[in-house]
C-alpha cells in the first residue's frame, strides 16, 4: 500500500509541471525588425478614360440612319450613324465612268503611236505625226490620272456619309436623330472607351521628389466593399497646380477593381522617407485611456516558455500594419502580437506560435 501511495505520488510530481505548462496562457510573438519607414498620404481620385471622343460629321447631309442608343456598347467599325448619300453614289458613278472613257482614249492614242513608230517616221509618216502622237498619248495619260484621283475624291465623300466607331466603346450621349439636316462639325454623338481606363490622382508637392519605381499605391472604389488593390504608377506629371501645390500622378486601372469612367476612387500612396528603424507589427500595440502606450517583450525561460513584461514605448508612422517605434526598444526583441489582452507582469507564457513579422 505505502509503496502504490509513493508511486502515485511520483507521477504526480511528474505530471504537475507538464499540468502548469498547458494551463499557461499561448501567445504569437514576432521580433521587431529594422526597416525602410514608409510615409502614407490619402488620396482621393477620378477614373478616366483614355480615349472620349464627340463624333461629329465631314460632310454636310440629312441624317438617314441611326444605329445606336445612349448605352449601347459598340465595336471598332461599326456603323453609328449614316447620312442621306444618294448625290454622292452618282457623282461617284460619273466619276468613274469618266475615268473609263478616259482610259479607253489612252488605249486608242497608245495604239496609234505604236502604229507609227512600226510604220517609221520618215518613211510613210512625217516625224512630227509621231510627236503629235507621244503628245496625244501623254496629255491622255494626265486625264486619266485627274479623273482616277478625282473617281477617288469621290469615294472618299462618298465614305464619308458614314459615321463609323473609331474604337470599343460605349455610346454615352447621343444628339443627332433622324431627318435633321448636319453640316462638318456637328456634334451626332459622344463615344467612351471603358475598357482602357486611368486613376487619376491629385498629389501634395511635398511628395514629387520622394515617388520612385518602389512607390506603392492601393485603390479601392469609394463606398465599395472590396480590399484596396495595387496599381502600377504610370506616369506622373511634372507640372505643379499653383492654385492647390498639388500635381498629377496617373496609374492604370486594373481589370479586378470594378470601376467606370467618372467614379471616384480613393487611394493609398506609401513613399518612403529615406530612413530606416525599428518597427513591430500593429497588433503588437497597446493603447491605455491615459495615453500610455506599450508593448509586451517575451524573454525566453525554457525551450517553449517564456517570461513577459511591459514596456512604454514611443510609436511613429504607421504603415503597411507596421508601427514605427522611436523610442523604448533596442531591435533585439520579441514582442507578443497575440494573446496580449490579459497579460501581467513577469507572468510565464507559452509559445502558441511564432510569427515572421
Amino acid at each position: 500500500m505505502v509503496r502504490q501511495l509513493v508511486a502515485l505520488a511520483g507521477l504526480w510530481c511528474f505530471a504537475l509541471p507538464q499540468v502548469q505548462a498547458q494551463d499557461r496562457p499561448g501567445v504569437e510573438l514576432a521580433p521587431v525588425e529594422t526597416s525602410d519607414i514608409i510615409s502614407e498620404v490619402s488620396l482621393n481620385g477620378t477614373v478616366n478614360a483614355l480615349r472620349t471622343s464627340e463624333l461629329s460629321t465631314a460632310v454636310a447631309g440629312l441624317v438617314e440612319d441611326v444605329r445606336v442608343e445612349t448605352g449601347d456598347r459598340v465595336a471598332r467599325g461599326d456603323l453609328l450613324v449614316g447620312l442621306d448619300d444618294e448625290q454622292a453614289e452618282f457623282e461617284l458613278a460619273s466619276a468613274r465612268a469618266e475615268a473609263s472613257e478616259a482610259l479607253a482614249r489612252l488605249e486608242e492614242a497608245q495604239r496609234r503611236l505604236a502604229e507609227a513608230r512600226s510604220v517609221g517616221a520618215g518613211r510613210n509618216i512625217a516625224a512630227t505625226e509621231v510627236s503629235a502622237r507621244e503628245s496625244e498619248v501623254a496629255a491622255t495619260e494626265a486625264a486619266l490620272a485627274r479623273l482616277r484621283a478625282e473617281e477617288k475624291r469621290r469615294q472618299v465623300v462618298l465614305d464619308r456619309h458614314r459615321i463609323e466607331a473609331p474604337f470599343d466603346g460605349v455610346v454615352s450621349d447621343r444628339i443627332s436623330d433622324l431627318g435633321e439636316w448636319v453640316t462638318p462639325g456637328d456634334q451626332l454623338l459622344t463615344l467612351v472607351d471603358t475598357t482602357n481606363l486611368r486613376l487619376d490622382f491629385r498629389v501634395p508637392q511635398d511628395y514629387y521628389q520622394r515617388i520612385t519605381d518602389d512607390s506603392r499605391l492601393l485603390v479601392q472604389a469609394r463606398g465599395a466593399d472590396q480590399k484596396p488593390v495595387p496599381v502600377t504608377i504610370e506616369s506622373l506629371v511634372p507640372v505643379s497646380d499653383p492654385q492647390a501645390r498639388t500635381f498629377l500622378i496617373r496609374a492604370t486601372a486594373p481589370e479586378d477593381l470594378n470601376v467606370l469612367p467618372g467614379m471616384a476612387v480613393q487611394a493609398t500612396l506609401r513613399v518612403s522617407t529615406g530612413e530606416r528603424g525599428l518597427t513591430v507589427s500593429r497588433d503588437a500595440i497597446n493603447r491605455y485611456p491615459d495615453g500610455r502606450i506599450t508593448v509586451w517583450i517575451a524573454e525566453a525561460v525554457d525551450e517553449d516558455l517564456y517570461e513577459v513584461r511591459e514596456k512604454r514605448v514611443e510609436v511613429g508612422s504607421g504603415f503597411d500594419n507596421r508601427m514605427e517605434i522611436l523610442s523604448g526598444l533596442e531591435g533585439d526583441e520579441e514582442v507578443v502580437i497575440r494573446g496580449n489582452e490579459s497579460l501581467e507582469e513577469g507572468a510565464r507564457v507559452r509559445l502558441a506560435e511564432r510569427g515572421s513579422r
